[in-house]
């Protein structure tokens, strides 16, 4: 991609299309700390509704100065506009106004047909169960499931400018860094054993200290379950899936049910699908 090119992207983001997204990955392998090309690059991936986008989102966060910034961004009416969405969607309802009256025709010339055209149609289907190519192995593709169609995982997260909490939700996996471990020297091996020796020392003794009052009993593992009703919304729900925190997921449409009953009749089918796709996944 030519600089005059990547300079009118830059500043006219919305018109990008997919290729130019492809070409901007590759600048980013050269210059990965090119924030204003990432953003543009999410944007790109967005409007296209790709598959890619949620782990985009991840890296370029990873690549960011200030994630607010990122997040006003995502969250801005020019980064969410669906224009091209909507043609698309346009598209969609022509092909298949298109394939109705294609069907309708099919479907009168199907009466119409004569008993010799019909006597015909049985007698080519009974010739091919002698065709040897019916018994041969197919090579079986990979589909998404049922219930990976329902929940439509892997689409493009959509977050609001109340949706701050979910963003960071969203975020915690990629901030986990690997853990790496040196071997120890001698001397920093001994005061390692010294320490622990001092802390068993210490756990001998049997220490107690005693309450001034008696203290609340708090679940933690059960707050820790859960998110705040207020903070929770559909958007958090779908970053414990896409997450794949099926529990927590669960739980949060539970807690949705509770605040918009008008729509329990969806959050439940989404439930009883993570259920199911728990389910497989076990």
């Amino acid at each position: 991609m030519k600089q005059d090119e990547v300079i009118s992207i830059l500043k006219d983001p919305a018109a990008i299309s997919f290729e130019q997204t492809k070409a901007l990955h590759e600048i980013l392998r050269k210059y990965p700390y090119f924030q204003a090309a990432r953003a543009v690059r999410l944007k790109g991936l967005k409007n296209a509704n790709s598959l890619h986008y949620n782990k985009e989102l991840k890296v370029t966060a990873a690549h960011t100065t200030d994630r607010g910034v990122l997040f006003d961004f995502i969250t801005s009416r020019e980064f969410n506009q669906n224009e091209i969405a909507e043609s698309i969607k346009k598209q969609e309802q022509q092909q298949k106004q298109l394939e109705d009256k294609a069907a309708t025709k099919v479907e009168k010339e199907d009466e119409n047909l004569t008993l010799d055209k019909a006597l015909k149609m049985k007698s080519q289907e009974s010739a091919r169960v002698f065709d040897p190519g019916l018994f041969q192995k197919r090579e079986q593709t990979t589909q998404p499931s049922e219930e990976e169609d329902t929940l439509e995982t892997g689409k493009p997260l959509s977050f609001n400018r109340s949706e701050n909490h979910s963003f960071s939700e969203w975020l915690k996996l990629a901030s986990a860094k690997p853990v790496e471990r040196e071997e120890l020297s001698s001397e920093e091996q001994e005061e390692k054993s010294r320490k622990f020796e001092l802390i068993e020392e210490f756990i001998s003794k049997n220490p107690r200290i005693t309450p001034s009052k008696t203290a609340k009993k708090v679940n933690l593992a059960e707050d820790s379950l859960a998110a705040p009703e207020a903070l929770m919304t559909e958007t958090l729900a779908r970053v414990y899936l896409e997450q794949k925190n099926y529990k927590k997921a669960i739980q949060a449409y539970k807690i949705l049910i509770l605040k918009n009953p008008e729509k329990s009749g969806f959050f439940a089918d989404q439930i009883r699908a993570i259920e199911k796709l728990q389910e497989n996944n076990s």
